[in-house]
């Protein structure tokens, strides 16, 4: 049972555990909707403030574009009143040139005249060949100024077109990039527009997602997700940034205990670093909190006996420590070598472990080979052990065999001897017994039985 005092009355009333649970679901509800409201028009003003701040660059940069393309048209048109001055002053140049001309030869002309006037009709034909040779040169020239007045002209209106198409071009480009200017400003706007809208549905998403996932999801599957969640995360870089590397579940338990994943990175044979890693995380409605301190002794018992050089706890518990919050959190003077982080900083440990780990890896490799020799010496002074072992074994077996038959021999020895005794022994006795057997006779035999007499002189009628 739980006690409750009123805010109001003062008046303290109990409730049991399940109305309590209800009244603290339904105040974190409503500062969950306060938050997200919050957040919500926090969202919703900086939008506007980067609506606004895009509206006014755009502004500035349109401005800048009409400031320079005024000053070009003025600058062209400038350009263009010099032209025609000069233009009106090289034509007014060439017609007072040509009416000089045209001055001179009329000033010629009526003094040929009071010439002829004055000459005799003996000069006639001269005076009329010098009229017709005075008309033709003036045709002449007079063509020919025509013809270079006629060239100027059409220089000038060249030029003039050439200027004009110029000013033309440039004020197209200048009306285009104008054009492209507040089509980029309007697909800006509509973009940025378009990007928060996307943002704050994504985000009302996300929200639903996390009410779902935190009404759905047991312990157990909130940790498996942390878990899929760091190794997607390493999946997506593995084939690049760690081709040789080994990161699997920790399935073996033989030691009783186990952690979640083992990280090990190789380089021809020789372990450049290796961690043992394990994820926790709980739902935000779990009644006992946990800590992370909780899973350092377990961790680090797992980390020896697994033979890691690196334990990382990738946690979401405590999520309102300033200290787990900061970044990459050293432990190690509680355990040895032992880190605690934060997922988005799950492959930024492994790199930074790899990456000291890699300057060491000369050091390691120059102690590997020194631990083969040592091991070679060893092995070959347990193969001399062995063999002086198995060597002073064979020559104790090979001596005791030799004394075992030395003493059968003396044994046979003495054996030989008893036979030969026995075998004198005998010798004797068949030598006394051939004896005996010689002096033995029919009459000795006989002697004292005359049955055996008389049978015997039967058988033998000569005796």
């Amino acid at each position: 049972m739980r006690e409750i005092k009123c805010p109001h009355c003062g008046e303290a009333f109990t409730v049991d555990e399940a109305g309590y649970a209800d009244i603290l679901k339904q105040v974190r509800d409503a500062e969950f909707e306060q938050q997200l409201h919050e957040r919500l028009e926090l969202a919703e003003r900086d939008k506007l403030s980067a609506l606004e701040l895009a509206r006014t660059a755009a502004e500035g940069k349109l401005r800048e574009a009409a400031a320079e393309k005024d000053a070009a048209i003025q600058d062209l048109r400038a350009k263009l009143e010099a032209g025609e001055t000069a233009q009106r002053l090289a034509v007014a140049e060439a017609l007072g040139d040509v009416e000089r001309q045209r001055d001179a030869l009329q000033t010629q002309l009526e003094q040929s005249k009071r010439d002829a006037e004055a000459a005799v009709d003996l000069a006639v034909a001269k005076l009329e060949a010098a009229q017709q040779r005075a008309a033709a040169e003036k045709d002449t020239e007079i063509q020919a100024l025509r013809a270079k007045l006629e060239s100027v002209e059409v220089a000038q209106r060249l030029a003039i077109t050439e200027a004009v198409s110029v000013v033309e071009r440039e004020r197209d480009e200048l009306k285009n990039g104008l054009d492209r200017a507040e089509l980029s400003q309007q697909l800006s706007e509509q973009a940025l527009k378009e990007r928060y809208e996307t943002q704050l549905k994504d985000r009302d998403e996300a929200i639903e997602r996390l009410r779902d996932m935190k009404a759905r999801l047991s312990t157990k599957m909130v940790g498996e997700t942390l878990e899929q969640h760091c190794e997607t995360t390493f999946n997506q870089i593995r084939a690049t940034a760690f081709p040789n590397a080994y990161f699997e579940k920790d399935n073996d338990a033989s030691a009783g205990t186990k952690g979640d994943y083992i990280f090990r990175d190789l380089d021809d044979e020789i372990e450049i670093v290796s961690i043992m890693f394990e994820m926790k995380n709980e739902n935000d409605t779990t009644q006992t909190k946990h800590r992370n301190e909780d899973f350092l002794k377990k961790l680090d018992e797992d980390r020896r006996a697994k033979g890691c050089e690196y334990a990382v706890l990738v946690s979401l518990l405590e999520p309102e420590s300033e200290l787990y919050n900061s970044g990459i959190v050293d432990v190690s003077h509680r355990f040895e070598k032992m880190y605690v982080i934060r997922p988005q900083f799950f492959i930024p440990m492994i790199t930074l472990l790899r990456n000291a780990a890699l300057g060491a890896l000369h050091y390691k490799s120059e102690l590997e080979l020194v631990r083969s020799q040592n091991i070679d010496i060893t092995n070959f002074e347990s193969e001399l052990e062995a063999f002086k072992g198995a060597f002073g074994r064979n020559f104790e077996l090979a001596e005791r065999q030799f004394g075992d038959a030395i003493d059968r021999i003396d044994k046979s020895i003495v054996e030989m001897q008893k036979v030969k005794d026995l075998l004198m022994r005998s010798g004797n006795n068949l030598r006394l017994a051939n004896n005996k057997a010689q002096d033995v006779s029919i009459k000795k035999l006989t002697r004292g039985n005359p049955t055996m007499q008389q049978k015997f002189a039967e058988l033998d009628p000569g005796e």
